[in-house]
């Protein structure tokens, strides 16, 4: 792997504007809004993660999964594909780039077990292996073959020096903290100075990283102004942490500042590299060599994120508020609508639906083109 993450393919090919995004997804805005769109992103994410613990596949590959499931819809849509092949090439592809390779068999029976079943309802999925193996082709096209992908577990490590990830085993980021002989700028600040965070906050703000892959966050932003934002996360989400923070900014706001907490010209604690109170969290996270608007901006679209899959009837984030549809324990398998309660079947029924309107408008275009003709006619008749 590139060891420098602003000379990766990664960092020149495949973060994207807001604009491109919007392009992108032109063809299925034609049979879906926004939003349901972007609870399909939150409903695929979901997906690849089932497929990949039952492929047995660790975090990062199964993040990786999810990012070339996205960037192939940079160029594709929905509705010309089908995305539960799609995703079973990404989970297939992204373990043999991540070196934990699975075989073409057992992708195919894990992902028909899993579809066909009562969960998604999917009638009909490829028994063939050759059906994957030509869609991770197609997979590898649409990809240009660039495979190196950067996660923001490691900027959120080594912003909290941890050698080992404070999470269990099964979600652990393999490999992640390796230390190459070229590691590139420290382009999120001089890292001089760690965090020293519980590890009840560093395991909450390593699963807002998880959960950042149910967005569009992975083509949109680097991955280290991610964990920056992931770390904000924790230490307002985290009981402890979040009073450090508080009773600081308390005792500050009625206090003149002063020296003591002082920083460095590079921006880290003047007596410590080991940042540890409220105070000093404050100020080492101000003196990263990043925006804070692009932070704030990030935040809030985590924020909108738990929005859209607090909605959904499985796998919720157990942080994100609940709505009154699911505190009344009610339940709606109609297709996506404002407000309601959507399940897996659901969804994968409004898939395989604008699959089928497509094709309906493929056999039977609008009559705009007949119109048009029928007005030349009569345009032609009145002057002859």
């Amino acid at each position: 792997m590139a060891t420098d993450y602003w000379a990766s393919s990664h960092h020149r090919r495949w973060i994207v504007d807001r604009h491109t995004l919007n392009n992108a997804r032109a063809e299925d805005l034609e049979y879906a809004t926004h939003e349901q769109l972007a609870l399909l992103g939150v409903f695929f994410a979901t997906v690849i993660s089932k497929l990949g613990k039952r492929l047995g596949l660790r975090q990062r590959a199964i993040a990786t999964s999810v990012v070339f499931f996205r960037r192939f819809y940079l160029k594709n849509s929905y509705c010309d594909t089908d995305p539960f092949l799609v995703l079973t090439a990404c989970c297939y592809l992204a373990s043999k780039a991540e070196e934990t390779p699975v075989h073409l068999k057992t992708a195919i029976v894990e992902a028909r077990s899993l579809f066909t079943g009562e969960d998604y309802n999917l009638k009909q999925f490829p028994s063939d292996n050759s059906k994957l193996a030509e869609m991770e082709f197609y997979l590898l096209d649409d990809l240009e073959c660039d495979l190196t992908v950067y996660h923001p577990y490691r900027t959120l490590l080594a912003m909290c020096g941890k050698d080992n990830p404070p999470v269990p085993e099964d979600d652990a980021e393999a490999g992640e903290l390796g230390k190459p002989q070229h590691d590139g700028p420290r382009y999120w600040g001089t890292g001089i100075g760690k965090l020293d965070l519980e590890e009840g906050a560093i395991q909450m703000a390593w699963f807002v990283v998880n959960d950042t892959y149910r967005s569009d966050l992975c083509l949109l932003y680097p991955p280290h102004l991610i964990a920056v934002a992931s770390i904000f996360f924790a230490l307002t989400l985290h009981p402890s942490s979040r009073s450090a923070v508080d009773s600081s900014l308390a005792f500050s706001s009625s206090h003149p500042p002063s020296n003591a907490g002082g920083r460095a010209s590079h921006g880290q604690p003047k007596r410590s590299t080991v940042v540890r109170t409220g105070d000093e969290l404050i100020l080492f996270l101000a003196g990263l060599n990043v925006s804070m608007p692009l932070i704030a901006s990030i935040i809030h679209e985590i924020i909108a994120m738990y929005s859209l899959w607090n909605r959904m009837s499985e796998g919720r984030a157990d942080w994100a508020p609940q709505s009154s549809m699911q505190r009344k324990g009610k339940s709606n398998t109609s297709p996506i609508k404002q407000d309601d309660l959507v399940t897996p079947v659901a969804l994968t029924q409004f898939v395989l639906e604008m699959r089928e309107r497509k094709e309906r408008d493929v056999a039977h275009p609008p009559s705009a083109k007949p119109t048009a003709i029928n007005k030349v006619l009569e345009r032609t008749q009145a002057a002859g």
